[in-house]
């Protein structure tokens, strides 16, 4: 059985983009379409003493919300498969369940009554953080969600664990027809004020100096060779192009993702850790990339 890519909907302006990106995603992969509402509110509502017939507001309000996401969905493309549930418990766990049977989860960045201008509502950032399969939130400017770049980025990074975001990236562009561009950060070594320099050092080549000052880009040049291998293997019709970039991660990966539709990027997921499990990067991503932002965990 194909598992569905899950959307999680509220009604807000921003899960009814959700909703769009989630309907052409699952046209690409002729997945099924599972949308879902959850809020306690319904639960509280519940166990209230009713004298009347009439149902409680919040439920007719959840049921009109799937109801009229999931025709947004069918009047998108009639031909993806949608289904709608709405569970009287909290968004966050809810979501983390939904996840462990789902192709990915997809949410906006905010949901309803969020105050406006917060980077990311806290459904979407903890279950980003916490979720055990792919999260997409889609976010960014109407170009980026309009898939006008026809490009993936996928950010790389020091560990070969993870290989699965680079394999997602790829995968994510071969259903596309899209380019995939896999860029590796790196940063020169800082030399502590007064330290010997190769000019400073009787008798030291130079060359020593600029082959250390090269070590940097070369092992992120390494990193990008062994992370692409899989791609290049699996998903060998894909345009792959790759860039080592020297300067922080987050603001190099932060400035790919306005020329990108679909930004990716790994996540550790430790064994018995039940906090927040989120790099700083992912984090930057999802607070202020140009585009959708998905986030692959891996075990670690």
């Amino acid at each position: 059985m194909e598992l569905p890519l899950v959307v999680g909907v509220d009604g807000s302006e921003s899960s009814l983009l959700a909703v769009d990106w989630a309907v052409d995603e699952a046209a690409r992969h002729g997945l099924p379409l599972r949308l879902v509402h959850a809020s306690l509110r319904e639960r509280y509502e519940r166990v209230r003493p009713s004298f009347g017939a009439d149902r409680p507001a919040g439920e007719v309000m959840a049921q009109n919300i799937v109801a009229s996401c999931a025709e947004r969905a069918r009047l998108r493309d009639p031909e993806v498969k949608v289904s709608a549930d709405v569970v009287a418990a909290d968004p966050v766990s809810t979501l983390l369940r939904a996840g462990s049977e789902a192709f990915a989860l997809v949410t906006g960045v905010h949901g309803r009554g969020e105050v406006a201008g917060l980077l990311l509502g806290s459904v979407s950032l903890t279950v980003a953080a916490r979720a055990m399969c792919p999260v997409v939130v889609v976010r960014g400017e109407a170009r980026n969600l309009a898939g006008s770049a026809g490009r993936v980025v996928v950010g790389v990074g020091d560990s070969t664990a993870g290989t699965g975001a680079v394999l997602f990236a790829a995968r994510e562009a071969e259903a596309r027809g899209w380019a995939l561009s896999a860029v590796r950060a790196w940063r020169s070594p800082v030399r502590e004020p007064g330290s010997p320099t190769a000019e400073s050092v009787p008798g030291e080549d130079p060359r020593l100096a600029a082959d250390a000052a090269g070590a940097p880009e070369e092992q992120a040049s390494a990193n990008l060779d062994d992370a692409l291998r899989a791609v290049a293997r699996e998903h060998p019709e894909v345009d792959v192009s790759r860039r080592a970039v020297e300067g922080p991660a987050h603001r190099v990966l932060l400035e790919a993702s306005a020329d990108a539709d679909l930004i990716v990027v790994g996540a550790q997921r430790r064994h018995g850790h039940f906090g927040l499990q989120l790099g700083s990067v992912a984090h930057a991503l999802l607070h202020h990339s140009a585009c959708p932002v998905a986030v692959v965990p891996h075990r670690v």
